[in-house]
């Protein structure tokens, strides 16, 4: 027998903010009531209006409707990053579709990575899915009350003095030992080193002024990320007499690539770190296997910005006072500078007991 015919249906069309819908019913009547009933229900935000797209779609289209004027390159790059770990975990479902497991699951498989990349990511993820929800592309937000999963805070640390006995001979003799000794005496940022020249270093008033930075992603050249950054540092004598034997001309960048001559990059200046970094293990007694480290004795965690972290315990340890060592630092917010004068000194501990030793015997205190 013969199929029976299949069920002719009536379509209607509507538009609602300039994009087309349609209905359809088993009359043209029907097909019209129900277009009505799903305009009204649209203009009243009880419909979804494009749930349908898939999350990698919006998230680049919110990118470059609502954030893209407002930022920088290096900003967009960073957003571009987040958006490819959420792409990665749930892009291709329609947004409708998205759950709250979902997004928690997405989210909770950053844990361990850097407290900030989390923090990041969630904010993210949150403002995607509260804009989607905003222009009534999903009805509800998925991404409303995500919890946090546990992320490694980030510490820098200052240098022992062990270290510090080992670092300050060898950058008299290593081609990285200017650099190292500005981030160690003047605390500067690795991005601002990068930003110097030479018309920023006045000699005669040992005053070094920080007017630019190299930017973390990008790597061009401008004013520091923010107004607290723009500041002028004392020149303790060991670098001033360091910088006069440097001398280079106004315009020409302090630290240069040995072979162009060019500014330092980001990478060329990793590497000048690796090699000096190296020179210290080896200084130190590491073991070498055909001129390869087999057994390390320098700390894993040595980094530049150490030094910088030594510069601020250094600033305490002298009794500089918190306030003139937010501004010596760059600091927008006084807050940063006191977390490291939270970790203070065994030198300033030592000091200060001598102090009330000395106190106390003065006032001839009976207990």
């Amino acid at each position: 027998m013969p199929a029976p015919p299949k069920y002719t249906y009536y379509r209607s069309t509507f538009y609602h903010n300039g994009k087309q819908y349609s209905a359809r019913g088993k009359t043209q009547r029907e097909a019209d009531r129900k277009a009505d009933q799903k305009l009204s229900a649209m203009e009243r935000g009880e419909v979804a209006t494009g749930g349908d797209v898939a999350v990698k779609k919006w998230a680049q289209m919110w990118l470059d409707t609502y954030r893209a004027s407002s930022i920088g390159v290096g900003q967009y790059k960073n957003y571009v990053t987040y958006i490819k770990t959420i792409s990665a975990a749930i892009g291709e479902k329609r947004m409708n579709d998205v759950t709250p497991e979902d997004v928690q699951n997405l989210l909770n498989s950053q844990a361990g990575k850097s407290k900030s990349y989390v923090r990041h990511l969630q904010h993210t993820i949150q403002a995607i899915f509260k804009r989607a929800r905003i222009s009534r592309h999903i009805l509800y937000d998925p991404a409303e009350g995500l919890i946090t999963p546990t992320a490694y805070e980030h510490s820098r640390r200052s240098i022992t003095e062990d270290e510090r006995a080992a670092i300050l001979p060898l950058a008299e003799t290593h081609r990285a030992g200017l650099w190292i000794k500005t981030i160690l005496y003047c605390g500067l940022r690795p991005g601002e080193t990068r930003a110097l020249d030479w018309r920023h270093i006045d000699l005669d008033g040992a005053i070094l002024h920080v007017e630019l930075a190299a930017k973390a992603v990008t790597g061009l050249i401008d004013e520091p990320k923010t107004a607290a950054g723009i500041r002028s540092i004392p020149i303790p004598a060991p670098l001033l007499k360091s910088f006069r034997q440097a001398q280079g001309a106004p315009d020409e960048a302090v630290f240069r690539q040995p072979t162009t001559n060019r500014r330092h990059t980001k990478i060329s200046m990793s590497c000048l770190w690796k090699n000096f970094k190296r020179e210290l293990d080896i200084s130190l007694g590491a073991e070498l296997y055909r001129n390869k480290i087999i057994v390390s004795k320098v700390a894993p965690d040595l980094v530049p910005y150490c030094l910088r972290h030594t510069y601020s315990t250094d600033l305490q340890t002298a009794g500089v006072p918190l306030n003139i060592a937010k501004y010596l630092m760059g600091h927008t917010d006084i807050k940063m500078t006191a977390n490291v004068y939270t970790h203070t000194a065994n030198e300033s501990i030592i000091t200060a007991g001598k102090m009330l030793d000395n106190y106390y015997a003065q006032e001839a205190f009976e207990f």
